[in-house]
């Protein structure tokens, strides 16, 4: 594993040279011509609000993670990773300064066409999963075994997908839904897909003392073929608990930003206003989190 850093990278939109096609939560993209530049900030957000300030070094992390995990996978699915050298872009990051700022935070990728489908995979029962079990006995419309208790490890590894929606929330739909949207092949594809990666994932962390609770993919068609495209098995992505703090019918303190979460939720904030900048305690102790899931599955 790499050192730390302890950079903070806001946006990279001064210091790419190159059309700005995409400015999400977190990731920039930019236009590279045959290739995307994927550039990963450490601008966080919280009940759908960005907040302030940044958090240092989250960038670095989910970037370093999403690398480690694209090699681990890759003997099973290819993805979308051309390369990860920063001195092979002068051309459109030209100030040294910047590339040095910029290094170990971004992924040139393939221009593979997205599937408007989020992949969510779920090995325990938490979360919205949860919740919609609780009140339906279905997640997803998929009907689960009656008395699963909060947290409970799934006898086997569920699919429930949502259809992207690039302003607001994805929507949670059924299979047979997402096979109406995308057709029933590539829906068993994307399923079968998900459930190994998330298969392999699980057996790794478990020997790390972690466990993956969910996750989710996106996956695109690159010249034919089916890959895995974005981020994976981040702290963005992927509910991450240690083994020590797993318990039934708790709430379970995941491996992310769960200080901001729960310092959001005790301040007293609406929740429908601009909230004030976060305490320096909970950012440190954010990006303490984000550097120890690293470390954790890394060394």
């Amino acid at each position: 594993m790499l050192a730390v850093i302890t950079k903070i990278l806001d946006s990279a939109v001064e210091l790419v040279k190159a059309p700005l096609v995409h400015k999400g939560k977190v990731r920039e993209l930019y236009d590279l011509g045959e290739n995307f530049l994927i550039v990963v900030t450490d601008r966080i957000s919280a009940f759908d609000y960005m907040l302030k300030p940044d958090v240092p070094d989250k960038g670095y992390v989910l970037n370093a993670l999403s690398k480690y995990w694209f090699n681990v996978t890759s003997g099973y699915m290819k993805n979308h990773i051309v390369h990860t050298d920063v001195e092979q872009l002068h051309a459109v990051i030209p100030d040294a300064a910047a590339r040095e700022l910029l290094k170990e935070r971004i992924i040139v990728a393939k221009k593979a066409e997205r599937i408007s489908i989020e992949c969510v995979v779920r090995g325990y029962i938490t979360g919205n999963g949860w919740r919609q079990y609780a009140q339906t006995g279905e997640i997803n419309g998929r009907k689960l075994p009656e008395g699963l208790r909060k947290n409970q490890r799934l006898e086997d590894p569920i699919f429930t997908p949502a259809a992207k929606n690039d302003v607001g929330h994805d929507e949670d739909i059924s299979v047979e839904q997402m096979a109406a949207l995308v057709g029933e092949n590539l829906t068993y594809e994307l399923q079968e897909k998900s459930i190994m990666l998330y298969t392999l994932a699980h057996a790794i962390c478990e020997q790390k003392g972690i466990i993956l609770a969910d996750t989710k993919f996106e996956f695109g068609i690159y010249a034919g073929e089916l890959i895995i495209i974005d981020e994976i098995f981040t702290p963005d992505s992927s509910r991450y608990w240690s083994q020590e703090n797993y318990a039934l019918d708790i709430e379970i303190d995941s491996m992310d930003k769960e200080p901001v979460r729960t310092y959001l939720a005790g301040s007293g904030w609406d929740k429908n206003s601009e909230p004030d900048e976060l305490p320096a305690s909970v950012v440190e102790e954010t990006s303490n989190r984000y550097k120890e899931i690293l470390r954790r599955l890394t060394e």
